[in-house]
C-alpha cells in the first residue's frame, strides 16, 4: 500500500470538521489560510468566524475600514496578515471584480500570498496538482523519509518543496494536501508523535532508528532582544486620555497605543519635563506621575521580548482645552475597548482602567 492510499486512509476516519473543508470557494479557504499562518486551528477558528460573519463576500472585506479589520484580528498577531488581508480583498475587490486568480502562478502575485498560501488555495479550490509546504508537512516528510537538512535553512526550503511536490497524489491534490497537513497536526505531533499507532511504522526513516523527536532540524534563532517600553497614560477630570496610532514599518503598525517612551534599559518614573517633551503639555497641567504596575509586563513576540511599564499621569487641565499635536488623539477612557490596539495593551485596559 502506497503513501498516498494510506495517508488518504487515515484522513478519512480522523480528519477535523472544519468549516473551510465544505466550500472550493476560493475567498473562504484564502480567508482561513490567511488567519492560520503562525496559528493553531484551535485559536484561529474563532477568528475565521467572525471575519466570515461579518464580511461573508470578498467585497464586505474591501468595503470595511482598516481600523475595524484591525479591530476583529486584534489578538492574533503578526499584524502585517491583516492589513495585507485587507489591501488583497480591495484589490481582488475592484481591480479583478471580485473574483480570485485560478491559478498557483497569479495566486503568488497576490499581497500577503506566498508559496504555502498558494498553494492551498490552488489545490483546495482549484484542485490544481501543487503541494503544499508548510511545517506539518516538514515533519512528516522529515521524519518519514529521514531528512536530515534543517527545514528553515535555504537548501532545505527547496528539498522540502521538491520531495512534497514529488509525493504529491496529483489525482487528489485537494484531499490529499489537507490530509499530510492534518496527520502532522494531529497524529506526526511536533512532541509525543504517535508512533505506536501509526500507519506509516514500518517505513518510517525516523521510527525505524528511533529518531523522531530529533526530527525535524531546525537551524538556531537569532536571539531574541529585549526593548523597554514606557506608555504614557495622561488622565484628567473628565476620563479623556491620549492615545496615537502606531506607524512605521512594525508589526503593530495601524494600531493605537498610549503616548510611548522606548529605552534600552529599564525604565524610572519619568520627570515632568520629560512628559513635556513627549506630550508638549504646559508644566502646571501635570498633577503627579507615578507607575500603574510595580514590575515591568512581559510580552514576547518571535524577535523582541517587551518590558512593558504603564506610567499614569493625572493632570490638573482638562485635556479638550489643550493644544495637541498633530498624532496625538483625545478619546475618552470608556471608549478605548473599541480602538483596534496590541493585545500588551488591551489587557492594560481592561484591568487597570476600569471606571469608577
Amino acid at each position: 500500500m502506497n503513501f498516498s492510499k494510506r495517508l488518504l486512509d487515515w484522513y478519512k476516519i480522523e480528519h477535523r470538521d472544519l468549516p473551510w473543508r465544505h466550500t472550493k470557494d476560493p475567498y473562504t479557504i484564502w480567508l482561513s489560510e490567511i488567519i492560520l499562518q503562525q496559528t493553531q486551528v484551535k485559536q484561529g477558528l474563532p477568528y475565521f468566524r467572525k471575519f466570515i460573519s461579518r464580511f461573508p463576500k470578498v467585497h464586505d472585506l474591501a468595503e470595511a475600514n482598516e481600523d475595524e479589520v484591525l479591530k476583529l484580528w486584534q489578538g492574533l498577531g503578526y499584524y502585517s496578515r491583516a492589513r495585507n488581508l485587507h489591501f488583497t480583498a480591495q484589490y481582488v475587490s475592484k481591480t479583478l471584480n471580485g473574483k480570485f486568480p485560478d491559478n498557483y502562478k497569479d495566486l503568488k502575485t497576490l499581497k500577503g500570498v506566498g508559496d504555502y498560501t498558494a498553494a492551498a488555495v490552488a489545490s483546495f479550490a482549484y484542485d490544481e496538482p501543487v503541494a503544499v509546504v508548510d511545517g506539518n508537512v516538514q515533519r512528516v516528510l522529515s521524519r518519514f523519509l529521514g531528512i536530515h537538512t534543517p527545514i528553515n535553512s535555504t537548501q532545505g526550503v527547496k528539498e522540502f518543496k521538491l520531495k512534497a511536490q514529488e509525493m504529491l497524489d496529483v489525482s487528489h491534490p485537494s484531499t490529499y494536501n489537507q490530509a499530510i497537513m492534518e496527520f502532522g497536526a494531529l497524529h506526526c505531533r511536533p512532541k509525543s508523535p504517535k508512533c505506536m499507532f501509526c500507519v506509516f511504522q514500518e517505513d518510517c526513516a525516523a521510527f525505524q532508528k528511533g529518531i523522531q523527536e530529533e526530527l525535524p532540524i531546525k537551524q538556531k534563532k537569532t536571539k531574541v532582544k529585549k526593548r523597554y517600553f514606557s506608555y504614557l497614560v495622561l488622565t484628567d477630570s473628565e476620563e479623556n486620555t491620549l492615545v496615537q496610532k502606531r506607524s512605521g514599518a512594525g508589526i503593530w503598525k495601524g494600531l493605537y497605543e498610549f503616548p510611548l517612551m522606548e529605552s534600552e534599559h529599564p525604565p524610572e518614573v519619568p520627570t515632568s519635563e520629560d512628559v513635556l517633551t513627549k506630550i508638549q503639555l504646559k508644566k502646571s497641567s501635570i498633577k503627579s506621575i507615578k507607575f500603574y504596575n510595580e514590575k515591568p509586563v512581559v510580552h514576547l513576540l518571535s524577535h523582541r521580548k517587551i518590558m512593558a511599564s504603564f506610567i499614569e499621569i493625572r493632570l490638573s487641565c482638562k485635556l479638550a482645552d489643550v493644544e495637541l499635536s498633530e498624532k496625538m488623539e483625545l478619546q475618552k477612557i470608556k471608549d478605548l475597548h473599541q480602538l483596534a490596539v496590541p493585545v500588551l495593551i488591551q489587557n492594560f485596559i481592561e484591568s487597570e482602567l476600569t471606571l469608577a
